[in-house]
This record gives C-alpha cells, sequence and structure tokens, in this order.
C-alpha cells in the first residue's frame, strides 16, 4: 500500500491518545499528502461533507506473531477477548480506522492541500493509507449494540486544573486537553492514587494524579524539542 498523506496531531507519544475517533471532538489535527496525491483535483468536492473516514497505519504499534486473543485496556487489561472482537492496534495487518469532523480544506497553501479534521486519535507522523467520506445514510446505525465496549460509554474523570497551570496551555488547546485527561490516559489495571502520571500534549507535559475519580493536574512544562 501506499502512503497517501501523514496526520500532524497534538500526540506525540502514543500514551494520552483518546482510545477511539471523536471521543474528544476538540482535538484538531492537520492532513498533509504525500507525492503525487499532492494534487488539489483529488479533494474536488470533498468539502461537501461534514466528516470522513480515515484509514491509516498503526506505524508504531508491530508484533512479530499473530496473537489471536488480546487485553483491552477497558476490561482491566485481565480479560482475553479475540482479536476480532476488538479495536486492538495488535492485528494481523496493523490497519487502523478513524471516523473524523472535516473541519477546513484549503486546496493551495506552501503544503499543499491540507485537511483540517476534529476528533482524530492518530500519533504525530502516522502514516494515512486512504480517506473516503462518511455517509450518514449507510454509515450510522442508531439501533447497533456495542458489546462489552457499550458498558463503558460516557466514562469520563472529573478534572480539576488549577488556574496558574492551565494558564500555561494556549487557549486554544485547553478544551482538548480536558477532553484527553477526562478520557483517563492510564492504563486501565493501574490505580494507584499516589502515583504521579504524565501525558504529552503539544508542546507540553503534563503531569496528574488521579484518586476516586477525580484527576488532578500537578504540573506543566513545556517539552525539550
Amino acid at each position: 500500500m501506499e502512503i497517501i498523506a501523514r496526520i500532524q496531531s497534538d500526540f506525540p507519544e502514543k500514551f494520552g491518545i483518546p482510545r477511539q475517533s471523536c471521543l474528544v471532538p476538540q482535538t484538531r489535527a492537520r492532513i498533509l499528502f504525500e507525492e503525487p496525491y499532492r494534487n488539489p483535483d483529488a479533494l474536488r468536492g470533498i468539502e461537501g461533507y461534514s466528516h470522513l473516514w480515515l484509514l491509516w497505519s498503526f506505524s508504531e504499534a508491530k508484533r512479530e506473531r499473530f496473537a489471536p486473543t488480546v487485553r483491552p485496556p477497558r476490561l482491566g487489561g485481565n480479560t482475553r477477548v479475540g482479536v476480532f472482537a476488538t479495536r486492538s492496534p495488535y492485528r494481523p495487518n496493523g490497519i487502523g480506522l478513524s471516523s473524523v469532523t472535516l473541519l477546513d480544506v484549503r486546496l493551495h497553501t506552501p503544503d499543499g492541500p491540507v485537511l483540517t479534521v476534529g476528533g482524530a486519535d492518530l500519533m504525530d507522523g502516522t502514516p494515512i493509507l486512504d480517506i473516503k467520506p462518511y455517509l450518514p445514510h449507510v454509515d450510522c446505525h442508531p439501533e447497533a449494540t456495542g458489546g462489552f465496549a457499550a458498558g463503558h460509554a460516557g466514562y469520563a474523570l472529573h478534572v480539576v486544573f488549577p488556574e496558574a497551570l492551565e494558564a500555561k496551555i494556549p487557549p486554544d488547546k485547553r478544551e482538548a486537553l480536558r477532553g484527553v485527561l477526562a478520557g483517563d490516559p492510564r492504563p486501565s489495571y493501574q490505580d494507584d492514587p499516589a502515583r504521579v502520571y504524565g501525558v504529552a500534549f503539544s508542546r507540553y507535559n503534563v503531569r496528574f494524579t488521579v484518586k476516586e475519580g477525580k484527576l488532578t493536574v500537578r504540573e506543566v512544562e513545556e517539552r525539550v524539542r
């Protein structure tokens, strides 16, 4: 398969990325195309869609051998289920599928055509294999059942973000960061209230603790590049 584009996002590391697309709709990312796909004609008409499907490669999650079962984090990391009953990145073919909101289309920039999307769950630099329009009359199934994942829909931590620390984050990124933190970046099998966790977001390292459903931000530092 050919890499048609790469994404620019606020997630420089795997840790902290929302576990599904559109869980944090406030996130923003840009899609930059590779040659020979850096052609405005390839995007003609895309502005008529509100949402897109992104097919991409799990470039940072690879295994040497096929494992028929995996341990989903939302089941505590100890219960095994079939890989095809999950969205685990450890698959026979490392292909990801994300539904994102199309926010802006710029066909002529110094970087070529650029799409701005919301709700992406991709690490910065992730290679994109294809882009397809989301069609609500066939892609939306309100009656669908969600398996074991349905029991965790709406899960969120209460975020306590001291004003002095939040002021270090640019205003246009604060809501997205709060959404990332509320989604609980920790592995589900870790629940130590004394432990200080850290997540990289945009240009910042954010450290926090979690106790009894409340996440408290302890430190915000600008990352050294």
